[in-house]
């Protein structure tokens, strides 16, 4: 079962040469588990400010954020470093695959950052078969599509079993159609692998892709929509 998100209150705050720039103003919100959350805005809104303290990356200011009823804050490097790689899942917008490994070597590489003890390699091959690449499994990254290196990304996430995986503008760099491609991909594994997914995207057309939209603006909930 995924991972449900509980968000009370948050602000963030961040100190700059000219004063204080209050990023986020207070987000309430809960995000439940096995659902696929689109948050949405334009640049500036603070969506990927929100992920990256969902993501255990950042605290809040003020407010807090539970994953499962459990806050970060608080918890040392290396807890927060176990807890990124063995429970959380990340999807970026540059998909930083490493140049010198094929597909499957990739996906292998991240589960044994993980500390997967599995058959590492059954995995990988099971992970790419799931988002549509069993007959890429031995390409390198530059001999795929910008699509196929995305959906590699997002195998290598998906690889260790993750019960949430945050994916900040994944299909910022793919055309529209592509986009929507990845997108109808991870709304598959949200139901299918029972994996809660959080999106960042400024992309209009993908707003009734998730269960749940989540619409921010000048760091507040402008819009919030369950399934």
């Amino acid at each position: 079962m995924g991972s449900s998100v509980v968000i009370k209150d948050v602000t963030r705050d961040f100190q700059t040469p000219g004063g204080k720039v209050s990023v986020l103003k207070g987000i309430t919100c809960t995000i439940d588990a096995d659902t696929m959350c689109i948050l949405r805005g334009k640049s500036g809104s603070g969506k990927t400010t929100l992920l990256n303290m969902i993501g255990a990356l950042d605290d809040p200011t003020t407010g807090s954020i539970l994953i499962d009823g459990k806050s970060s804050a608080g918890m040392t490097s290396r807890a927060r470093e176990n807890m990124r790689r063995r429970q959380l899942g990340f999807v970026f917008q540059s998909v930083s695959l490493i140049p010198s490994m094929n597909a499957i070597q990739n996906v292998m590489f991240s589960m044994r950052m993980a500390g997967c003890k599995e058959d590492m390699e059954k995995r990988a091959m099971e992970v790419l078969s799931l988002v549509g690449l069993s007959n890429r499994m031995t390409h390198m990254p530059q001999e795929m599509s910008g699509g196929e290196q995305q959906r590699v990304a997002i195998a290598r996430a998906l690889a260790h079993r993750p019960k949430l995986i945050l994916a900040d503008e994944p299909t910022a760099e793919l055309d529209s159609g592509m986009a929507a491609q990845v997108t109808r991909l991870f709304k598959q594994i949200s139901e299918e692998q029972h994996v809660t997914i959080i999106m960042t995207t400024h992309d209009v057309g993908l707003m009734g892709a998730g269960d749940q939209l989540i619409e921010l603006k000048n760091g507040r909930i402008e819009g919030s929509d369950g399934a």
